[in-house]
């Protein structure tokens, strides 16, 4: 029988000032199966020579650098390396930095509190066209939308015809992340692989017209896809 087709390595690129969170960073990416290490920056100097190189597929960028924000490199990213999946890595779980990463382009913002392992399952879900978001940031998130919903501008019923026409297993999915599991933990419940249960993501951002956890919730609950 032919041995199964090796999967594409994901080359990894990180941005982290701190050196024993970058060892371990390092050491993880280094030891996992179908990940290489693409290069590491410990400031925004070094981040834009690293943006010269030929690109990474995932970028990890902390926010609190020595000379100035990793939100100017993830927009040096955009520009440099458009197709790589930026990942915020960082201890500050501030409302409006959060928003401000999701804006220069960011796909996920994870917290340090993450093992170095757990990261590197968030790299691979990045990869794959997730978007990976720490709980405690998802919360967050999810009420400042509540709060900008105001009795003045009450929610839009959407007509059935203008809904996005969720399957029902991504609707399964989706009601899933909202209750906060993870991927590994959805896959379990619906008794699928977590690659499949990433392929029902993708469906669901494209059919939603996101990019995000967060935005796919809001989005759903916008148009009467979840209960509020």
């Amino acid at each position: 029988m032919p041995n199964p087709p090796a999967l594409p390595t994901i080359r990894v690129a990180f941005v982290e000032d701190d050196p024993l969170i970058a060892d371990a960073l390092a050491t993880a990416i280094r030891t996992a199966d179908g990940l290489q290490l693409h290069g590491v920056a410990r400031s925004v100097g070094e981040a834009q020579t690293l943006l010269a190189l030929p690109p990474a597929h995932v970028l990890v960028v902390d926010l609190g650098l020595p000379d100035g924000s990793g939100i100017e490199v993830i927009r040096m990213a955009q520009r440099l390396w458009p197709d790589c999946a930026v990942v915020v890595s960082t201890s500050f779980n501030d409302q409006e930095l959060v928003m401000h990463s999701l804006e220069a382009g960011a796909t996920g913002y994870l917290l340090k509190d993450s093992a170095p392992r757990h990261i590197v399952d968030e790299i691979r879900a990045a990869q794959a066209g997730g978007s990976p978001i720490s709980p405690l940031i998802a919360r967050q998130l999810l009420t400042r939308f509540k709060q900008a919903r105001t009795p003045a501008s009450p929610a839009v019923e959407v007509p059935a015809a203008e809904q996005a026409q969720l399957s029902p297993r991504e609707r399964q999915v989706l009601e899933y992340i909202t209750k906060g599991f993870s991927y590994e933990e959805i896959a379990g419940l619906m008794d699928v692989t977590r690659n499949t249960v990433l392929s029902f993501v993708r469906r669901i951002y494209a059919k939603l017209e996101v990019r995000s956890q967060v935005e796919a919730i809001h989005e759903a609950r916008s148009q009467g896809l979840l209960a509020p």
